[in-house]
């Protein structure tokens, strides 16, 4: 059990952009969001969907055309059954654009240490020190905010109120969008009218399917019977994650927002889902140097030298062999940064882990990250040589910095296979476009 008198009593609000994606598009073309009937798709409209998926789509289009976001493009109705459905191809500059400034509204409300960007579209503000500096009362200070973004951007949002983060997360997710205000607040005291009213485990903010699924197997189906689990049990079946989830059943989070969290140990790494399915050798391992040599340049970019590297490879669905999904393999390695050394490593690793399955998936990570201050020579190259070569990988990576990264390409980017210049032009992985503006 939980004494409320001892947890923090603070004012967070949790503002998410209403259908991002969608409604940005239907900005640039002159429609409201709330009223077009459109969806942003992952392939360009007038090109071959494949199996592209439905990366957002309007409120109206969802109502309209039962459409989620995890719709495959191909089973988006027929222009003749959906004849107002207008598809639209992602710009993701525009969204980035578009957070950005919907950032700079947010950082006039309070300090940008109290500021947390969850994502694109969703920022948590501790308002605790600040609110009383533009209204009489939370509500109004969040219709404020909301009002602004409106007139300012066109966005319409949705804003969660709560004692903590978690409360305004769930205040977002769970009510506020239902409310015609589009704002909600909970408080500790609401609890057993809120948090324990919800029945589906996979609703609440940090319980996934395969938590709920466990969850369920020892008979706790709601969020009710969660918090009224010994958490003895909780804790034996999950560790430490078993007494978050008590604490999330009694809307308890102690995390100050300022109180930012810096990993000890950060990786840097790169993955991607191909655009076909990949049986050659020759190509996966093309795909294989251009990912490891893009992670090689993230590593040298912070000065650092990996001594651990590990490969993801991802089989398609299509493999005939089921046994295996795919593999993910880890060797450690001298510290280095080269890209030479990081590529002959992640091959070697594929020869030895790869049996000739259908590829879909490849992913390359370091880890084990220190600093760059020293060059570790071998006896088996002149170190003259040894030191060129690292002199042409930092002169390579100041091109690409400057001029773009198709400005400096390996041949064996042109060949077949290859992504690296396709790719170069997304963001996130998908098609950047412009800002329109």
């Amino acid at each position: 059990m939980y004494d409320y008198r001892y947890e923090p009593h603070r004012l967070i609000f949790m503002i998410d952009n209403k259908s991002f994606f969608a409604s940005c598009e239907a900005l640039q073309l002159g429609l409201n969001p709330m009223k077009a009937v459109l969806a942003v798709v992952s392939h360009q409209p007038h090109t071959n969907y494949g199996s592209g998926l439905i990366m957002a789509a309007s409120p109206l289009a969802k109502k309209k055309y039962g459409l989620t976001n995890v719709m495959r493009v191909r089973d988006l109705p027929t222009k003749k059954e959906a004849p107002d459905l207008i598809l639209v191809e992602p710009h993701m500059n525009l969204y980035i654009k578009r957070s950005m400034q919907v950032l700079e509204i947010f950082q006039k409300y309070a300090a940008d240490e109290d500021i947390h960007v969850y994502s694109i579209d969703e920022s948590m503000i501790d308002m605790t020190k600040s609110w009383r500096l533009f209204g009489k009362d939370p509500y109004l200070v969040a219709r404020k905010i909301q009002v602004e973004i409106k007139n300012k951007i066109g966005l319409y949002t949705t804003c969660g109120i709560g004692e903590n983060p978690l409360l305004a997360k769930l205040a977002m997710d769970i009510s506020a969008k239902h409310r015609c205000s589009m704002i909600d607040y909970w408080h500790y005291i609401d609890v057993p009218d809120t948090i324990w009213q919800i029945k589906d485990l996979e609703d609440v903010w940090g319980i996934g399917k395969r938590i709920a699924a466990r969850l369920r197997r020892l008979h706790i189906n709601n969020m009710y019977e969660l918090a009224h689990t010994d958490p003895a049990i909780l804790k034996n079946e999950f560790g430490v994650i078993g007494e978050q989830l008590f604490a999330i059943s009694w809307g308890v989070d102690r995390s100050i927002i300022s109180e930012k969290y810096f990993p000890i140990m950060k990786n840097y790494g790169n993955s991607q889902i191909l655009n076909r399915d990949y049986t050659n050798q020759r190509e996966i391992e093309i795909v294989l140097r251009e990912i490891g040599e893009q992670v090689g340049a993230r590593i040298r970019a912070h000065q650092l030298q990996a001594g651990c590297i590990s490969l993801f490879v991802g089989f398609s669905k299509y493999e005939q062999d089921g046994s295996r999904k795919g593999f993910n393999v880890q060797q450690k390695i001298c510290p280095t940064n080269d890209n030479d050394l990081l590529v002959d490593e992640i091959l070697a690793l594929f020869r030895k882990n790869w049996h000739g399955e259908t590829v879909r998936a490849l992913g390359v990570n370091c880890s084990r990250l220190e600093p760059d201050t020293c060059q570790q020579l071998t006896f088996f190259v002149p170190a003259s040589e040894q030191i060129k070569k690292r002199t042409i990988n930092i002169t390579i990576d100041r091109i690409r910095k400057k001029y773009g990264f198709t400005s400096l390409v390996k041949a064996s980017s042109l060949a077949k296979g290859a992504t690296a210049i396709r790719r170069s032009s997304l963001v996130g992985g998908h098609n950047g476009g412009n800002a329109y503006e």
